[in-house]
């Protein structure tokens, strides 16, 4: 329920500032366009003034504990914060500022400490304990007993057990924790907008599409550098570079400078930031009761124990290992063969893979993109979530947007009823972070009787336009498309009661499972062919281009499985550790763990310990392995639309039901076998990448 008070906790009226009332927008988005940055600090010490308030009413009551009451109530409660805080980190995320970092450190610890306040709070911990005693008694539904179970559990793992003491030492932590994690994300963001490489003379951009040197000279031209062209850290940038670039010694260049990013001993330098919190969360794991961090965070996914994923990625790294050997030596082959008489290294990986790439399937994947224009890429998913689910998308230009970027569609049933909004953000700049990912303005939940629809937003970095030329995307790009729209239906298209058991939020190595099926569309060539069409002449993809396409699959997934398993491998190693363990040296500790699993040296971790923001910045601390995880699932999963169809609405309806629907309110593997009718099988997934001939 909304409060609309008179004036906020500073003296500041109520008419200046957004929060203090409901917004007075379709749909009730956030006003983005009467929003700015000073309307943040008064609006969370007024929520967390508020969320206070809802707190005492629960445990100053007397009457004795039940569900509604104190379940129910303690789910209601803090609304405001909850709204603020949505905006103001999303925002801090996609279209942040100085002053927004700066209100972000001012506000981490208040949030922890308010977070602590009710976590650590134990007149409330005891009522909670209450209902959940007699929770066999209370003739709770299925969804009801789930968030008994969650808030129970979630007090528990939040310390409320603790005596006073070691509560005491949690609530340091968890403050100094808040900060640490900021910090990290903003030397990232820093150290990605720090860099340019600058090129002058025309014959050293030798080798480099004419698309990406259009966006270089116009990048350059920003930047105050016409007649120059800049290349920069954000993937459409450096990784193309990467791949195309004749100029060797400009290729080692910006691969380093991407390589040692937050590792320069400067004020942006992560290396005590990322040791600071390894030591902190083995510490706070240990003050819970477990052996280390991952312990604790794996506690409540479907994995559920550090065995279990280091068996899964061990058994992954032994069939992909031998496969990335072989795709090296075929690469040293290959510069061999042109006389270089250099030996492989890391920043020529790309660019010899397609070198090879073309030679043995004659496919150019520049040629490939003219099909894969940002605009056909979309409705593309369009036709495919209409035939799926029967979803229809509205553009809605009368939405305010935070960025002018930024597009707004209404999502709609077949019928017209309304399902929720949806914002798109496609582009990199400054002042977004980098990376792809979706998040919520909104969750969907029940309210007195009545659903309150999702608002749900995709953030990319995909290639921009240049001149007259739409954005076009590449192939990893269009299934990254793909990938947070499937995030996306997770949240629109969620049917619950209550807002913390609603979309995405599920354990980690489960939430991967809806983004993770939909890229499984976007290279069939029945849906190629809906939606695969030249920008400019509107020709289909050509039949000869997708059987380049299929045949080239296989191609490189050495490479691509080993660098993924190194990341997650590399976070499983530092969250393994006890506090005594932490590492002093970032580096040595890195390397140590890199050359116990057998890394070639060609091939650096996906994400290097200095930039590893998913762990360190990004709330996947012990997870980052749920994306393969989830990769068994989705192979799995992805079986029945192959053998029923691509489009089979019944599959769909299933899947929508079972899974999308349900959001965290049974158990990950129950629904997945509500789905399925049983659990997953490896073997689609192994037979997608290659790997399963080698076990």
């Amino acid at each position: 329920m909304l409060l609309t008070i008179r004036e906020s906790a500073n003296g500041q009226p109520a008419a200046d500032n957004p929060f203090f009332s409901a917004y007075q927008t379709p749909f009730g988005v956030p006003a983005f366009d009467k929003i700015k940055a000073e309307h943040f600090e008064p609006a969370f010490d007024e929520g967390i003034r508020q969320q206070t308030a809802d707190i005492a009413r629960i445990t100053g009551q007397t009457q004795a504990p039940t569900y509604a009451n104190t379940i129910e109530a303690l789910e209601a409660s803090g609304d405001l914060l909850s709204r603020v805080s949505t905006v103001f980190f999303n925002l801090n995320n996609a279209n942040t500022s100085d002053a927004l970092q700066r209100i972000a450190q001012s506000i981490a610890p208040k949030l922890a400490k308010n977070g602590d306040d009710i976590a650590l709070n134990p007149v409330l911990f005891k009522r909670v304990k209450a209902v959940y005693d007699r929770r066999n008694q209370l003739k709770l539904t299925g969804e009801q007993q789930r968030l008994l179970e969650k808030t129970y559990k979630n007090f528990v793992r939040g310390g409320a057990a603790l005596p006073a003491g070691k509560q005491e030492q949690l609530r340091k932590i968890n403050e100094e924790l808040s900060v640490l994690t900021l910090k990290f994300g903003q030397n990232l963001l820093a150290e990605n907008n720090a860099y340019t490489l600058v090129i002058d003379k025309p014959e050293d951009l030798s080798g480099l599409p004419a698309s990406l040197v259009s966006n270089a000279a116009e990048e350059a031209k920003k930047r105050g550098q016409t007649g120059k062209w800049v290349f920069t850290l954000q993937n459409p940038s450096i990784m193309p570079f990467l791949q195309y670039a004749d100029n060797r010694a400009l290729r080692e260049q910006i691969l380093k400078a991407y390589l040692e990013r937050g590792n320069h001993n400067d004020a942006r330098d992560n290396k005590a930031i990322m040791t600071r919190m390894v030591r902190l969360r083995a510490e706070k794991a240990q003050l819970l009761g477990y052996a280390n961090h991952a312990a604790f965070v794996l506690e409540e996914s479907m994995a559920s124990t550090p065995a279990k994923v280091s068996d899964l990625l061990n058994q992954l790294w032994e069939a992909a290992l031998p496969v990335t050997r072989q795709e090296a030596a075929d690469l040293q082959a290959l510069m061999d063969k042109e006389g270089r008489n250099q030996k492989l290294a890391s920043w020529d990986w790309r660019y010899y893979a397609e070198k090879l790439r073309q030679e043995k399937y004659a496919l150019n994947t520049e040629e490939l993109k003219p099909y894969f224009s940002l605009d056909n890429v979309r409705e593309g998913i369009f036709l495919l979530t209409n035939r799926l689910y029967s979803l229809r998308f509205e553009l809605r230009k009368d939405l305010p947007v935070y960025h002018d970027e930024v597009l707004a569609y209404e999502v709609k049933e077949a019928d017209g009823r309304h399902v929720g909004v949806l914002y798109m953000d496609f582009h990199p700049r400054a002042s977004k972070r980098g990376g792809a990912w979706m998040t919520s303005y909104r969750r969907q939940e029940v309210e007195k009787g009545r659903k309150i629809a999702p608002v749900i937003s995709i953030v990319c970095n995909f290639s921009r336009p240049s001149g007259d030329t739409p954005a076009l995307l590449t192939l990893e790009e269009t299934r990254t498309f793909f990938h947070e729209f499937g995030h996306a239906l997770h949240g629109l298209l969620s049917n619950v009661t209550y807002a913390s058991l609603s979309g995405t939020s599920v354990p980690r190595d489960f939430v991967e499972l809806p983004s993770q099926i939909m890229e499984n569309w976007s290279e069939e060539a029945q849906m190629l062919k809906l939606y695969a069409r030249h920008y400019k002449t509107g020709e289909v993809l050509p039949d000869a281009l997708i059987e380049k396409i299929n045949k080239s699959s296989l191609f490189n997934q050495g490479f691509e499985t080993t660098e993924y398993l190194a990341a997650s491998l590399l976070d499983m190693a530092y969250h393994t550790l006890t506090p005594d363990q932490t590492p002093t040296d970032v580096l040595a500790f890195e390397k140590q763990s890199m050359d116990k699993i057998g890394l070639i040296e060609q091939i650096p971790p996906r994400y290097r310990s200095t930039y590893f923001q998913h762990i360190f910045a990004g709330g996947y601390s012990a997870g980052y392995y749920s994306y393969i995880w989830s990769a068994v699932l989705d192979a799995d999963a992805f079986e029945v639309f192959k053998q029923k169809g691509l489009f089979d609405q019944k599959s769909a309806q299933s899947f929508r039901k079972n899974v999308l629907e349900r959001g965290g309110t049974d158990e990950p593997m129950t629904l997945y076998k509500n789905f399925r009718g049983a659990e997953p099988d490896i073997k689609p997934l192994l037979r997608r990448r290659g790997l399963l001939k080698v076990l």
